[in-house]
């Protein structure tokens, strides 16, 4: 297993927005950008009155912890102008995710890796899935692909277009 990043944006070119993000992580020192899924436009969750999102999961190498990564992440989502939304789950400039980090299970403030509803996101799985088919969450011998079946429903993710960058 690998580490791996969810990208969503709903909000000022959703899909220029991620292909930024996706530069920047790449420039990020001791990190090298290996794939990236490709593109789906969805559905929005859990707000439903606002921009369809574009969503993508990027996988990773990268030397730095897990604490120091999702500060970079963080970084690169203010450097992009994301203001937090108004309402949860509200539109959005950007949105990075530390998905999965390797095998490891992590419960801290404000980190908590696996990501904790990855499990019941079709935005997230589809993109996962596709260039990680058999991940699973860490520290069991369950994978995620077990999920989609009782999350799937007509129109939650369509293929917008093939991957930007190909590992």
């Amino acid at each position: 297993m690998s580490i791996f990043i969810g990208l969503s944006s709903n909000l000022d070119d959703p899909r220029a927005q991620i292909l930024k993000a996706l530069e920047r992580i790449a420039a990020l020192p001791r990190t090298r950008l290996a794939r990236c899924s490709s593109l789906y436009r969805t559905s929005p969750w859990g707000y439903a009155d606002q921009p369809i999102f574009w969503n993508a999961v990027a996988q990773i190498e990268t030397q730095d912890e897990p604490r120091p990564l999702l500060e970079s992440l963080t970084r690169i989502e203010r450097d992009m102008g994301r203001a937090r939304p108004a309402a949860r789950w509200g539109p959005r400039r950007i949105d990075l995710d530390l998905l999965l980090y390797h095998a490891r299970r992590i419960d801290e403030p404000d980190l908590v890796v696996p990501h904790p509803r990855m499990g019941e996101r079709v935005f997230v799985l589809l993109p996962l899935l596709e260039i990680a088919p058999n991940a699973g969450e860490p520290g069991t011998a369950r994978p995620y692909a077990l999920c989609l079946p009782r999350l799937r429903r007509p129109g939650d993710a369509i293929l917008a277009e093939p991957p930007p960058i190909r590992g």
